[in-house]
């Protein structure tokens, strides 16, 4: 009985609250002559701050003409920021620049959710030793780590060199498909011996590579990526985006391994998660952009 009586109460509340919003939002309107959008557009900076309100303010929206116009295709977003400003009653001619900043907010949500999609894609991709493509680029992998020490054969022991657990990399990949390859290959040989992962500091770098791929995917899964991403790519991010954070993400956990100055790698967990938390914490703050400077296209093989 007192489980149901909370529950009641939740629903009223929500329900009251969501009413209450409705009517606070329309004596605003009355009062400023502007809607929840243009307030928004016209208050709040560009950036990650503005985008995620635009967002909220859609998805929120009691028209499903307003709530679908977060996943349109690319190409009909003009004519869907035409539909926004028609059913607002908002006059083009008097507010331009509404449109090109409400623009410019939907590639970004648009351009978010199909990065969403084609990482999901990678990660759903399993590895294939049959597909010459897939065989190549892990061969890649291996001539650019190892470019003076030749790789006997495709099954072996020198694999674990360069930080796979066994002596046929394709069983690592299992967890994140293609999307872990794709972005082991971004990391590139001047990186890897800058660090010596595998002898300076007791964890093996493809291994490692994988699992933080892995964070990287559930940061942009769960949304967190969505502060960085706004704030850095001013129109839609791009798989290089993604890619960018993964080596910045990868940087950063190296420096923050030598902070902890773990005993061994039965640590690696511990340290992962209280990495992830920060990352979290980091990403909370809506300016934040993890990698502001971080240039891909020096740090990226173009695949």
């Amino acid at each position: 009985m007192k489980h149901f009586l909370r529950m009641f109460v939740q629903v009223c509340l929500y329900f009251y609250c969501k009413c209450l919003w409705r009517c606070l939002k329309f004596v605003v309107r009355k009062l400023t002559g502007r809607c929840e959008l243009q307030r928004i557009c016209y208050n709040t900076k560009p950036g990650a701050a503005r985008t995620m309100k635009i967002e909220a303010s859609l998805k929120g929206s009691k028209s499903k003409r307003l709530q679908t116009s977060v996943s349109v295709h690319p190409d009909a977003i003009e004519k869907t920021i035409d539909d926004i400003m028609e059913l607002k009653r908002i006059d083009p001619d008097i507010n331009p620049q509404l449109g090109v900043s409400l623009q410019a907010c939907l590639l970004q949500i648009v351009g978010y959710r199909n990065l969403v999609a084609e990482v999901e894609k990678l990660r759903r991709e399993p590895y294939d030793s049959e597909n010459p493509q897939h065989e190549e680029m892990l061969l890649k992998l291996w001539k650019c780590l190892k470019p003076n020490s030749p790789l006997k054969a495709r099954i072996s022991k020198q694999w674990c060199e360069i930080g796979f657990q066994g002596d046929d990399p394709k069983t690592d990949f299992r967890g994140m498909g293609l999307l872990g390859l794709y972005n082991l290959v971004q990391f590139n040989k001047a990186e890897w011996e800058k660090k010596k992962f595998d002898k300076a500091i007791g964890y093996s770098f493809a291994i490692v590579g994988i699992n933080i791929t892995d964070l990287a995917y559930n940061l942009l899964v769960s949304g967190a990526l969505k502060t960085h991403f706004y704030n850095v790519a001013p129109e839609a991010p791009t798989l290089t985006h993604f890619q960018q954070t993964f080596c910045y993400l990868m940087h950063e956990f190296h420096k923050f391994w030598i902070e902890e100055d773990p005993l061994d790698i039965m640590e690696f967990n511990r340290v992962r998660e209280k990495f992830h938390k920060r990352i979290l914490k980091q990403l909370q703050n809506p300016e934040m952009a993890l990698c502001p400077h971080f240039a891909a296209s020096e740090s990226l093989i173009n695949m």
